[in-house]
This record gives C-alpha cells, structure tokens and sequence, in this order.
C-alpha cells in the first residue's frame, strides 16, 4: 500500500546552495527532492513536492493534503514564526505532520526560536540535520503513520 506525502518547501527554499551556505549547505533544493522521492519507494510514500515563495499556494497544497488524506512533511521557512494561516492549515491535518528545519533554529538568532508558530500543529519537529533532515522526517512520517510514536491525535498540548 502507498501512502500520499506531501514535501511542501516555504520561502527562499528555492535558494538553497546559493543562499547562506555556511548556515544551510551547499545542497540544492532539487537536490533533497530528488533525495526524498528515492527515499519515499523504500518507505511506500507518493510524494507531491512543493516550493512556494507565496503563504496562500503552502495553505492551498495544505488543503489538497488534508483532501488526500495525506501525511506533511514542512519545511515553512520564514513562515513558521508569523504564518498563522499556515498553522490553521496545519491544525486540518489528520494525518502525520512533520515539521522539519535545516539549521537548528534554537541555536540560531532569537527571531528563528522565539515564536515558532507553524510547530504547534506538527506531531514532531526535526531541525538541525541539514538536508539529512527531510530524509529523517520522513522515517518520522512513517513511524507516525504506523502508530508506533504518539500523534496530535493521541496527545494533548497544554
């Protein structure tokens, strides 16, 4: 059985390898897809793959997820600290959702750690790993979708 993923990529993602590569490595975007969609065969994943510099296409792709009934895998770049229409778009979600960051945001300047709106709705975040980090998100997703790790569904926030 195949299960949908959606990788969907935030703002300036599109920039990897030539943005700030001592924060967030020489890899491209295309990179990690193409990492992603050879990973996403081992773990039975139809992968839909997703770059927007635009809020309202992540909270559209988000609504497609929700109307697959499929898992988000999220990196949301700039927006996951202000986006709170992505976070409600999040909050549709049944399925897994993993939010993942390539630099450890907390160890970064205060405005990557001070608010991180969109991780309130994720069932596991992964920062820190680079571009490895999709790939672990990923296995997160499928431990998740296993239910062999709590989910939002299982657990309650404070």
């Amino acid at each position: 059985m195949t299960d949908r993923l959606f990788i969907l990529n935030g703002p300036n993602l599109d920039m990897l390898g030539r943005r700030e590569p001592h924060v967030y490595g020489q890899v491209t975007l295309a990179e990690i897809e193409k990492r992603c969609r050879l990973l996403a065969l081992e773990l039975r994943f139809e992968v839909f793959f997703g770059q927007s510099n635009h809020e309202g296409q992540v909270v559209d792709w988000l609504h497609e997820a929700h109307d697959d009934a499929a898992a988000v895998l999220i990196n949301p770049a700039g927006l996951s600290t202000r986006s709170v229409a992505v976070l409600d778009a999040l909050k549709v979600i049944a399925q897994p959702v993993v939010e993942v960051h390539l630099s450890n945001v907390f160890a970064r300047e205060p405005i990557y750690h001070s608010d991180l709106v969109t991780a309130r709705a994720a069932d596991a975040f992964v920062a820190g790993f680079g571009a490895a980090g999709y790939e672990l998100g990923m296995h997160g997703v499928r431990v998740l979708r296993e239910g062999a790790a709590p989910s939002r569904a299982t657990t309650s926030a404070p």
